[in-house]
């Protein structure tokens, strides 16, 4: 039975302290749980630097892409169900779906088949995010500038409607036929929100958030919990500098009226907060007692895998080298070929600001970053807690 030294594991908090002192990071915090226990937490920097104000165990994160998994936990239980089928086309929920065209260098032509809910949770949709210059990238791009410039009007944009929006786009590539990081989760959010005929974010409350006492979780935030919101900050020439954009329809203040229940970037959390959650999948669909989703469907959920053909489209994702990807997460399916010390079968996700979270199945171990740096993901200092962690495990 693996063991924890204890005397390593401090050596995560003296990293996190480091960064901040470097001024990498403004601050951040993390946890260790093993067999179910928190082992180890850390806390360092500042929440709003401008104010002095410290990093909490309560501060509140902009989760981004960790929404990921949350979404993929929804599609799941309503799976099990029998309410949704994983080659249900998406255009049985979202009907601009039913037409949709792939941008090849010859021109648009008809999809070969229709994009499935499947297709979605691997990304292997062909819907792009809005990052690149080739068309399909150009079409997702109008999609968020129209979320952003609606984002404090008086008809802000609402989670199908974005949806249908990237319906009439087209596609990088025929469904099933490559793999491509982007909007696939934002669609099953309102698939979600219309196989269960409730709003994406009031499924979640009642099916996950509520009873796992996730009390600060959500995809909008009350007056009164801003305060406790990070600020977010970008590298600059003089240092890190506060940072005020919008991204991907997402309201960085949290102060607008949120209709779009984004499943690929919305939620707000606190690092306990998802503890619960990343327990929940840990004990195989099991929190405190209750069952939130079965041990065979939480298996599957974090041990799919790509086709080799969709896998070698990940190859220019030097970051994941080892990992595979399925039901919106990352799974480590060779350790040797990784860029840090990972264990087989190990899986989570992360998010455009930093926030991380990963389990491992096979040490019982639960890691989880939050922080708020523009454009970090999994980034060197994530890499090297890893690491570390790694070493005290035994």
């Amino acid at each position: 039975m693996r063991t924890i030294d204890s005397n390593k594991m401090a050596r995560l908090g003296e990293l996190l302290a480091e960064s901040v002192a470097a001024g990498q990071i403004a601050g951040g915090n993390l946890c260790v749980v093993h067999r179910g226990e928190e082992i180890y937490y850390a806390e360092s920097g500042y929440a709003d630097i401008a104010n002095q104000k410290k990093i909490a165990r309560d501060s509140i994160f902009r989760l981004y892409s960790m929404t990921k998994p949350v979404t993929s936990a929804a599609v799941m239980l309503l799976m099990e169900r029998g309410i949704i089928d994983l080659l249900d086309p998406i255009s049985k929920y979202i009907p601009t779906f039913g037409d949709i065209k792939v941008a090849l260098p010859e021109g648009d032509v008809p999809a070969r088949r229709q994009v499935t809910v499947k297709d979605c949770l691997s990304m292997t949709s062909g819907l792009p995010y809005h990052c690149d210059p080739d068309p399909a990238s150009r079409d997702s791009a109008l999609v968020y500038e129209e979320l952003d410039k609606r984002l404090y009007t008086d008809n802000p944009m609402t989670t199908m409607e974005a949806a249908s929006m990237l319906g009439q786009g087209r596609l990088a590539f025929h469904p099933g036929e490559g793999w491509r990081y982007g909007t696939s989760a934002d669609i099953l959010g309102a698939v979600v929100e219309a196989a269960s005929g409730v709003r994406f974010g009031e499924f979640l409350k009642k099916e996950f958030f509520a009873p796992l006492n996730m009390a600060d979780t959500g995809f909008g935030l009350d007056a009164g919990k801003r305060e406790r919101l990070a600020k977010v900050y970008e590298a600059s020439a003089d240092g890190l500098a506060e940072y005020h954009g919008n991204h991907l329809g997402i309201c960085n203040h949290m102060d607008a009226d949120v209709q779009f229940e984004s499943g690929g970037a919305g939620l707000v959390s606190t690092i306990e907060d998802y503890k619960h959650f990343a327990q929940m999948l840990m004990n195989k669909g099991t929190y405190q007692g209750r069952s939130y989703l079965s041990p065979a469907t939480v298996a599957y959920m974090t041990g799919c895998r790509l086709y080799p053909h969709q896998q070698e489209m990940m190859l220019g994702w030097d970051n994941l080298a080892g990992f595979s990807y399925s039901n919106l997460m990352r799974v480590l399916a060779d350790p040797s070929l990784a860029v840090m010390n990972g264990s087989r079968g190990e899986y989570g996700w992360d998010g455009w600001l930093g926030p991380y979270f990963a389990n491992m199945p096979d040490d019982d171990i639960t890691f989880l970053l939050m922080l708020q740096l523009r454009d970090s993901g999994t980034f060197t200092l994530t890499r090297k807690l890893r690491n570390v962690l790694a070493s005290a495990i035994r």
